[in-house]
């Protein structure tokens, strides 16, 4: 998805130049373009064969919905499970606790003024 929002569109093998070495086989790219157009993420023009591949979605929107997927298969639909997973994994201290509920309750405001 990274490699198609800042293409805006291309084909496989547009993709496949973007990815830095070693590259995965152009078959590889190709099914995961696929996997993502019947998620509905992504969509195409056909010219013959060939297809032209663009996203559907923007980068929020992809991150929203993939963040929901991860709480919810691993952590139990519970963001507090996630927080917590994530302070505890990396050592977060009290400092950086509270910056982070900070940060969070700024978006939280933002989010309601617009």
């Amino acid at each position: 998805m990274q490699i198609l929002w800042e293409l805006e569109k291309g084909f496989v093998n547009d993709v496949l130049d973007k990815i830095p070495e070693p590259k995965p086989a152009y078959n590889t790219v190709s099914t995961i373009i696929r996997i993502l157009e019947k998620k509905g993420f992504v969509s195409y023009i056909a010219y013959g064969k060939t297809h032209e591949y663009y996203p559907l979605i923007g980068k929020n929107e992809y991150r929203s919905q993939y963040l929901k997927s991860i709480v919810s298969n691993y952590f139990g639909g519970s963001f507090e499970r996630l927080v917590s997973f994530f302070a505890k994994d990396n050592d977060m201290d009290i400092q950086e606790m509270e910056e982070l509920l900070k940060n969070v309750q700024n978006d939280i405001t933002n989010q309601k003024d617009e």
